[in-house]
């Protein structure tokens, strides 16, 4: 069976350097890798290179739930795309398109089975949402 694909994108109005820092860089991640505000990621660690892991604590902001998101990368082009591998097995990329005095980010996902497609490219739109407003307004 062939992995449903799932594809968000923003607009971003910064340049490419900024938007991939912000995107890669812990001290950064931590501010906006979360749907929604009642929820926070308290630790992120990054090792950009094939190989490398990805690690993020999202959880919400009361305690009463949280997990560890973590991938292993599979490419890396340094302000242009990435791949990874998440520990399921599903691959994630991203890719960071030039437009001048915007950046636009895109992330295509393998979809996973416990959520309706909806609620996932919901879920990770929100998150990118959240990205490009920390990008924009820091």
């Amino acid at each position: 069976m062939e992995t449903k694909k799932i594809t968000i994108q923003a607009d971003i109005s910064a340049d490419t350097k900024k938007v991939w820092d912000y995107y890669m860089l812990p001290e950064h991640i931590t501010k906006w890798n979360f749907a929604s505000s009642d929820w926070h990621c308290p630790k992120a660690e990054n090792d950009i290179r094939v190989g490398g892991k990805y690690s993020a604590r999202m959880e919400a902001k009361d305690g009463s739930w949280g997990f560890d998101f973590e991938a292993i990368y599979d490419a890396v082009v340094e302000y242009q795309n990435f791949i990874y591998t998440m520990a399921d097995g599903r691959k994630v990329t991203v890719d960071f398109e030039n437009n001048g005095d915007k950046t636009r980010v895109i992330v295509t996902f393998d979809a996973e089975t416990e959520n309706s497609e909806e609620l996932q490219r919901n879920g990770w739109q929100a998150i990118l949402n959240n990205f490009k407003r920390y990008t924009e307004t820091n």
